[in-house]
C-alpha cells in the first residue's frame, strides 16, 4: 500500500487477476464446463472410462427433458 492508501502497481495486477478467474468459473459454471470437468474426475477417481463429450450433453439434455418439474405459476 502507498501513503494514500491506493494498492501499488504490484499489488493490482493479483486483484485483477482474481477477478477474471472469478468471471472465468462464473462463465464455466453458466455454461455447464464445470459439469463436465466434475463429471471427468469422477470417472478417474472410480476408475471408469469417461464417455465423450458429445455423448456426455446428450445423456444431461435427455435427462433434463425427462424430467420436469411441476411448476406453480
Amino acid at each position: 500500500m502507498s501513503a494514500t492508501g491506493r494498492p501499488t502497481a504490484d499489488q493490482r495486477p493479483g486483484a485483477v487477476r482474481r477477478a477474471l478467474a472469478g468471471v472465468r468459473w462464473y462463465a464455466r459454471e453458466l455454461s455447464g464446463e464445470g459439469r463436465w470437468d466434475a463429471y471427468l474426475a469422477r470417472c478417474e477417481r472410480e476408475g471408469t472410462e469417461p464417455m465423450s463429450r458429445r455423448a456426455f450433453e446428450r445423456h444431461r439434455d435427455d435427462h433434463r427433458e425427462s424430467s420436469t418439474q411441476g411448476r406453480c405459476c
